[in-house]
């Protein structure tokens, strides 16, 4: 990887001379459970750019997959604004596509019916929805796989056709929440250099939820660390690596810097959340059988 030619400073200057995409104007979310009531996200302030790729990460219970479904139009949420080009989100839309870490394909349908399911919907014929749904089959490359149901398919598989049907409507925005998590780790690293090749080859900005720190400096351009109780944002770090990125990158000093930042702002966070972990009890002896050489 050269760091020669790079210029970050450049790169953001680019990035944020596009227009906003998405944003988010004291957003908040508050759950209500008999009387009490607790908030999931407090007062969100984000601005996102055309073609970003935006990470968030944080601690379990800090609201990322609530944002990512207010963002989706799944739930409705409780004060603040949140836009698309300027418009308000009041629903879910085709042009937010969204997939989740767990298979939602239909099991009934096969590849091709599973991602020509959106179009048929929009009222598109059959012959052209067809068509749509076997270019993108041919883009994540299971061409070979479209009469096949979801069963047959790899765990990896399902997850490039629930990409493909996400992106066969042509969506404004990509929202993924943990899609990689399920997987293997050497099926995941080939999605990730799957998604980042989708992504720098078709006009899409994705906004990727993950609990994976090495997984969001992979990905992303910016990286927004929420903090939970209540789920505010409490850092955005720019990625100032250079692209294209591989998992080469791991063992440069510049990825490690990063790491580093990622790990304090989480994990520091985990410890705040769960002080039990921080006191965990020696224990005691209960086999007769040494470990020692």
């Amino acid at each position: 990887m050269t760091h020669s030619n790079f210029n970050a400073s450049d790169y953001f200057e680019k990035i944020y001379e596009r227009p906003v995409i998405l944003e988010a104007k004291q957003l908040s979310q508050v759950f209500k459970h008999g009387k009490t009531e607790r908030t999931v996200l407090n007062k969100l302030d984000l601005k996102v750019h055309k073609r970003e790729f935006i990470c968030v990460i944080g601690p379990s219970g800090c609201g990322k997959s609530t944002f990512s479904r207010v963002v989706a139009g799944l739930d409705p949420y409780h004060s603040g604004e949140i836009l698309v080009d300027g418009e308000p989100i009041s629903g879910p839309s085709p042009e937010r596509g969204m997939v989740f870490q767990g298979y939602t394909l239909f099991p009934w349908k096969t590849v091709k019916e599973n991602v020509m399911f959106g179009p048929r919907m929009k009222g598109i014929s059959q012959m052209a929805a067809e068509s749509q749904a076997r270019e993108w089959i041919n883009i994540i490359g299971l061409d070979k796989y479209e009469n096949q149901y979801p069963h047959q398919l790899s765990g990896g598989m399902k997850q490039r056709v629930a990409i493909a049907r996400a992106l066969v409507n042509e969506p404004k925005i990509l929202l993924m929440d943990e899609p990689f998590g399920a997987l293997d780790p050497h099926t995941r690293q080939k999605m990730q250099r799957h998604l980042m090749d989708l992504w720098q080859n078709i006009d899409i900005t994705i906004i990727f939820v993950t609990h994976d720190m090495d997984e969001a400096i992979l990905l992303a351009d910016r990286i927004v660390a929420l903090k939970a109780n209540p789920g505010e944002i409490k850092e955005i770090i720019e990625v100032d690596l250079p692209r294209p990125r591989s998992s080469d990158v791991f063992t440069t000093p510049e990825f490690r810097r990063l790491r580093e930042r990622v790990d304090a702002l989480v994990h520091a966070q985990e410890d705040e959340l769960d002080p039990a972990l921080a006191e965990l009890p020696k224990i005691p002896r209960m086999t007769q059988i040494s470990t020692k050489r």
